[in-house]
């Protein structure tokens, strides 16, 4: 049998494979046994209610998704008063996704959800930051700094900082959220984008400006992944247009650890257990004894002797 545990700075996840924020719903575990997934990540909460942007929130484009969801939130008492205990009946590991206005905001919600069933808090920093023009943390070196310093004073638990492509600052982004206390980076969240309705001449979201996901992203999201991979010693945690065992590959190839998989989920429920049995197939087609032999190993120019994989029928 394959080896498809990996290391996630101090936590074991029994394969890299778990959803991406906010495309995972606990109606899932009527669908398929929560347990094969390597970690549980939730949707992204608030400190208070939140009621998110107008509609419509979403709309697809070619073959590709919009979103403008605003991050509704009923609020941190409620989440620990009825999700956490949902997710206490499950063994993989519980990612709390969290998001604030600003950087003290920020450490505040951490503080609060740093509460037992909790294994670690996933920092959405590539939400805008109020503090600065709306301009998200993670787009500057500085402002990245400064949050996850805060919000490391705030929790002895790992924080795996969200990234955002909207930024032309990647590497030094991804070094500034390691000196501020990150554990891992997750690369990366979506990019702004828009649709406009030539009929109607309207944008096709009310928020006029949403979030690409699916598969027009991978690519951006694999070069992301492979830098922050270069800059930082933290590991890296893939997310963007991942729909197959395929994708996992090129991730983890490039220098990610784990991946995140999100607009997948709503085309097929059960893509997740799909890729974890494609993948555990493939390496072993292949003869890789352990997953982690492949992080990295992408031939760069750097000497870098890779695993070569088999030719596979189109």
């Amino acid at each position: 049998m394959v080896d498809l545990s990996v290391d996630i700075g101090s936590l074991r996840l029994k394969n890299p494979i778990m959803p991406a924020s906010g495309t995972f719903s606990e109606d899932l575990a009527d669908v398929f046994d929560l347990d094969t997934l390597g970690a549980h990540v939730t949707k992204t909460i608030t400190r208070g209610w939140r009621d998110g942007n107008p509609t419509p929130r979403v709309c697809e484009v070619s073959g590709s998704m919009l979103n403008s969801i605003g991050i509704p939130s009923k609020g941190v008492g409620a989440f620990i008063e009825k999700t956490i205990p949902f997710y206490r009946a499950y063994k993989a590991p519980l990612v709390v996704s969290i998001s604030g206005n600003t950087a003290d905001e920020f450490a505040a919600l951490c503080s609060e959800v740093t509460v037992e069933g909790v294994d670690a808090i996933e920092v959405n920093i590539s939400c805008p930051n109020i503090e600065e023009d709306g301009k998200a943390f993670a787009i500057r070196p500085s402002s990245t700094y400064d949050v996850m310093c805060k919000l490391r004073r705030a929790t002895h638990l790992p924080l795996w900082a969200k990234l955002t492509p909207n930024t032309g600052e990647t590497p030094e982004v991804a070094r500034a959220a390691e000196e501020g206390g990150a554990d891992a980076l997750v690369v990366a969240n979506t990019l702004l984008a828009m649709a406009i309705d030539v009929r109607t001449r309207r944008p096709k979201l009310g928020n006029l400006m949403g979030g690409l996901s699916g598969p027009s992203l991978k690519p951006i999201a694999l070069r992301m992944a492979y830098q922050c991979a270069k800059a930082a010693n933290i590991p890296v945690i893939g997310c963007g247009g991942i729909s197959n065992a395929e994708d996992v590959l090129e991730f983890l190839i490039a220098g990610a650890s784990a991946v995140q998989v999100g607009t997948a989920t709503f085309i097929n429920p059960t893509i997740m257990p799909s890729i974890i049995a494609d993948l555990q197939a493939r390496l072993e087609s292949e003869g890789i004894a352990s997953v982690r032999d492949l992080v990295g190993t992408v031939i760069d120019g750097e000497q870098n002797e890779g695993v070569v994989f088999m030719e596979t029928a189109p």
